[in-house]
């Protein structure tokens, strides 16, 4: 029996994730449209989580872009789930609301 072939089948079409960024929830600016003001007020603050992010996120220069996005991704997810000091939160690019 001749198998047949469905290219529609073969090709995958993968869902845009939504991106998420880093931020804390008494942080009143959005990083993804305002990032030099949410950054300014997240190290006067002493938060530092850009620092934070990048001692979590485990990445390679080896990875491709798709792979290293994920992994961004997967160490804000972690650290928003552990989060000893409650602050911690990830908010999506578009999400009105930066704060609370």
């Amino acid at each position: 029996m001749a198998q047949q072939s469905d290219e529609s089948s073969m090709t995958t079409q993968a869902e845009p994730r939504t991106q998420y960024m880093l931020t804390t929830v008494d942080n009143p600016f959005d990083p993804f449209t305002q990032f030099d003001q949410w950054f300014a007020w997240d190290i006067t603050h002493g938060y530092h989580s850009a620092g934070l992010l990048a001692r979590v996120v485990i990445t390679s220069s080896e990875l491709s872009e798709a792979d290293q996005a994920q992994a961004i991704q997967d160490a804000i997810e972690e650290i928003v789930d552990v989060n000893p000091s409650g602050m911690h939160r990830r908010v999506a690019e578009g999400d009105v609301r930066a704060k609370g």
